[in-house]
């Protein structure tokens, strides 16, 4: 779905296009966001505006090899798009980076950085929240990577956007006990005991 944004519009990548490009990276990925949830739940429900990747930040060199010839541009906060160079390592506060194959092409597909402490995945918004990097995603049975529901329901948490209320709505018949309890405690730990999600997940 082509969508406008003030540095150009997006025309993101489709899932099987994304995970053909990234299949020749030797470094962990996930697919993110919500195609993450739709392959969680088993079936397309909503139209997307982008496509996430996720990578560790430790990990994030060898990303600019995969797609030669591609923009890379790195998101640094607050909400300024600027080039990231071959071989910059880039600073702990980018965690997005945008990249198209031209300066006349549309965007196609967004780069997430995530820390690692050990390890641990290390939530961004709250280093208290972590979890073993292998308990971070999982694979579709044909080797398409993601992230785990609960993970990627948790960094929607906070903003609550349609799309991510949709999301929510999808995933929640999909989420096992052991998922509720860990996104009922996140939630409540990062956003408050107060939040929506968590009183839903807290009824059952």
């Amino acid at each position: 779905m082509r969508t406008e944004t003030p540095w150009g519009p997006w025309d993101p990548l489709s899932l099987a296009e994304a995970v053909r490009l990234l299949a020749a990276l030797r470094t962990p990925w996930w697919i993110a966001g919500g195609y993450a949830v739709e392959l969680a739940v088993g079936r397309a429900y909503r139209d997307h505006g982008d496509i996430d990747v996720l990578l560790l930040r430790h990990d994030q060199l060898p990303v600019q090899q995969v797609l030669p010839g591609w923009e890379w541009w790195a998101a640094d906060p607050p909400g300024t798009l600027r080039p990231w160079r071959p071989g910059e390592i880039l600073p702990a506060h980018v965690h997005d980076i945008w990249c198209r194959p031209g300066p006349d092409q549309p965007w196609r597909v967004q780069f997430m950085l995530d820390d690692v402490d050990g390890g641990d995945w290390v939530f961004r918004r709250d280093p208290r929240i972590r979890l073993p990097l292998d308990q971070l995603g999982t694979a579709t049975g044909d080797g398409v990577p993601h992230l785990l529901p609960q993970v990627q329901l948790l960094y929607k948490s906070r903003c609550r956007r349609p799309k991510d209320e949709q999301d929510f709505e999808a995933a929640l018949p999909v989420l096992d006990d052991d998922q509720r309890s860990w996104l009922t405690e996140t939630i409540t730990l990062a956003e408050g005991a107060d939040h929506p999600w968590a009183a839903r997940l807290r009824a059952g």
